[in-house]
């Protein structure tokens, strides 16, 4: 069950999505998948390090009021607490990187379900904060890209992996994930051992050991399987 507001808008999308289903056959098509999106991700590294105005390695509250600053958006202390909070999933007081990409996705899964009428909500406000930080990062990812003359990468069709995964894994489009839909996903796949697989794998997707998986902790899991966190300490050693 969703926690929060805002995580009741991304089950609420993620239900919607899933009602157009899912391509997907099996877990193992994803796997397929890890080197290019692992490329993918991290052609955002520029646009990260944009809005990390000190270089310490995580967008902070105050490098977060800047970004809107600039975007000359009016909000309230409670709007920047509400989406700080929902990106800062280690609740370090810092925006890190993988939580960045997290951003990036629910921005993709929500971009679409922006309100549009009179009275909107606080959830709706932040919704539409995100959407305009995604036209930013387009922007500053295009820049850079013609700078570096590199092609442009296909970060929708990266995300869309990760939806289409997640509707794939969530069988009774309740959004969320739960052990049995692991199991059965994995089953699918007709690899020997897939129990002792999945439980393996849904607990490293089940962060608050809930018995319950949500796309933003799916989306963290995936960061990991990729290897982006694995990455980021690699990078910290070597700086050390």
């Amino acid at each position: 069950m969703a926690e929060t507001k805002l995580e009741a808008k991304m089950v609420e999308a993620m239900q919607r999505r899933a009602s157009v289903g899912t391509a997907m056959k099996s877990f193992n098509s994803v796997i397929l998948k890890f080197p290019k999106i692992d490329e993918s991700l991290r052609n955002c590294k520029a646009v990260f390090e944009q809005f990390d105005e000190d270089s310490n390695g995580a967008i902070d509250n105050e490098e977060l009021k800047k970004c809107f600053n600039k975007l000359q958006i009016s909000f309230t202390e409670e709007e920047i607490s509400d989406l700080f909070k929902a990106c800062d999933f280690n609740q370090n007081m810092g925006i890190k990187f993988n939580e960045f990409i997290v951003l990036l996705c629910l921005v993709y899964l929500l971009k679409d379900n922006a309100p549009g009428h009179e009275g909107v909500s606080l959830t709706q406000n932040l919704i539409h904060l995100i959407s305009v930080c995604f036209k930013l990062y387009v922007a500053v990812l295009n820049i850079y890209l013609e700078k570096s003359r590199m092609g442009m990468p296909n970060l929708e069709a990266t995300f869309e992996t990760f939806v289409d995964a997640f509707v794939f894994l969530d069988k009774n489009k309740d959004g969320f994930v739960s052990k049995n839909e692991m199991v059965q996903a994995i089953n699918e796949s007709g690899e020997r051992s897939s129990g002792r697989i999945a439980m393996k794998r849904f607990e490293e997707m089940d962060w608050d050991k809930n018995g319950s998986v949500s796309f933003k902790e799916f989306l963290f899991a995936f960061t990991n399987w990729v290897g982006i966190d694995d990455a980021e300490d690699d990078e910290d050693e070597e700086e050390g």
